[in-house]
């Protein structure tokens, strides 16, 4: 929640209303003003604050001044005692929400293995997209260290799925032209270059971008094309994702060295070994 409150958006979001005050008779002190900031927080962020320092200080002041309560009681409200986790429950039902159960959490993390990983890469943008389902299910959300575990597990899942279809879409011939191109060769130095005439591997070559313009360039450029068309990757290959995801596992693909590759899951090389031959 944002720190710094103009005047104008103070009253029309931090005023306590008759229904609010209602809430309030039979609380007094730290209770009074603590749950008066925790209902009015939950009204603007669908959650609880995780810390009392989260709490806007001119909030603190506003709401303090319509309960008649010192501001200074707000350092002496318990946020670990039975009054808070009633005060909870309370807030929850007057809004109609609901806790994120795990199951809850399962669903969620299936929801966004299926709908947005395929399209969204920041993982920022997905735990705002899980807060905002959540809202919109009228579902209290995790904390957000939950919430990071939650899209790290969707992305996981994702990418697991991503690594296992792209490699039952993938002939056992065009499979094996992949492997070859990252086979071992004890004439291999670590930048995949042949230590003898030193020659480049098209592995290599794959990596590179186009050198400049001009005639050899592109007579190059060709000849790298037709090799690649002759791995003969299906061309509906990644039709169900992203260019983003395709390009940023490209990007992964232009990193890592034959040995690598060679190292990883059967599915995972493929998958990297495809998006880079894929975009080219």
């Amino acid at each position: 929640m944002r720190q710094q409150w103009e005047s104008e958006d103070l009253i029309e979001v931090w005023t306590l209303l008759e229904d609010d005050m209602a809430k309030l008779r039979n609380k007094s002190g730290a209770n009074r003003l603590g749950f008066g900031l925790m209902l009015k927080f939950f009204e603007v962020e669908a959650r609880f604050p995780e810390a009392a320092a989260e709490v806007p200080a001119s909030a603190v002041s506003y709401v303090a001044q319509q309960v008649k309560v010192p501001a200074e009681e707000w350092a002496a409200y318990d946020w670990t005692g039975r009054a808070i986790k009633r005060h909870r429950v309370e807030i929850r039902d007057a809004y109609g929400f609901r806790i994120c159960s795990e199951e809850d959490q399962v669903q969620l993390a299936q929801w966004l293995a299926s709908e947005l990983c395929p399209v969204e890469l920041s993982r920022e943008r997905l735990a705002e997209a899980v807060v905002a389902r959540c809202r919109n299910d009228r579902m209290e959300p995790p904390a957000p260290g939950q919430v990071g575990r939650l899209v790290g597990s969707a992305v996981s899942t994702f990418e697991d799925g991503f690594c296992r279809s792209t490699t039952e879409r993938l002939s056992a011939a065009t499979r094996s032209r992949l492997d070859d191109l990252v086979a071992e060769d004890d004439s291999e130095d670590c930048e995949g270059k042949s230590s003898v005439g030193g020659g480049q591997t098209f592995f290599t070559e794959l990596k590179e971008d186009p050198a400049g313009l001009g005639l050899e360039s592109l007579l190059g450029e060709i000849t790298k094309l037709q090799r690649v068309r002759k791995l003969e990757m299906p061309p509906e290959l990644f039709s169900d994702v992203s260019e983003k995801q395709v390009a940023a596992w490209r990007a992964r693909a232009s990193k890592e060295y034959p040995s690598d590759l060679r190292a990883m899951k059967t599915p995972v090389r493929y998958a990297l070994l495809s998006t880079l031959c894929h975009v080219r």
